[in-house]
């Protein structure tokens, strides 16, 4: 028995060293795998954070009134046609960059909506100002004259969006 003990001891004890040894070995494998990827993964959402940030950015500044209305100025259409073009670009815009809100924070998307309701209230309150008559230039005039506060909240709402893609950094 101890001579059948001299023999089976050392073995069971190399085993299980060699054993412990590859079970430790093939975990940190995995590891530094798992953390590659993930490195990889993050390297990508960071990308793709960016550009949802850049077209934010380039959606608001292309809501904002005046620059929407010197963009798509028609002369020839009355304010009524313009006002319904210019309220169908601000929300098929908006559409276009519904996807970008699961890139940001709920606080940076809630505003930007916001920022949108805002612009499109204050198309239609520059429309209730025109009669049935006026033209596309009397609207764009009354659009651009009363643009101001929409122009702060735009510009408070641009630098949220800055302000949250500089912390991917």
């Amino acid at each position: 028995m101890l001579e059948l003990l001299k023999i089976v001891l050392p073995a069971v004890i190399v085993f299980f060293t060699a054993f412990y040894l590859i079970k430790f070995f093939l975990k940190n494998e995995t590891d530094k795998k798992y953390i590659e990827n993930k490195a990889l993964v993050n390297k990508e959402t960071i990308l793709l954070r960016l550009q949802a940030y850049e077209r934010l950015v380039l959606f608001l500044e292309r809501m904002s009134p005046s620059a929407m209305v010197m963009r798509m100025n028609k002369n020839n259409l009355s304010a009524a046609d313009f006002h319904l073009q210019l309220l169908s670009t601000v929300r098929s815009e908006f559409e276009h960059n519904l996807a970008q809100q699961l890139y940001i924070s709920n606080e940076s998307w809630q505003m930007l909506v916001n920022a949108k309701e805002e612009v499109i209230k204050q198309l239609n309150l520059a429309k209730e100002k025109m009669s049935d008559t006026e033209t596309a230039v009397v609207l764009t005039k009354t659009i651009i004259a009363n643009s101001n506060s929409v122009r702060s909240l735009l510009v408070a709402t641009i630098a949220m969006l800055k302000k949250e893609a500089a912390q991917l950094f």
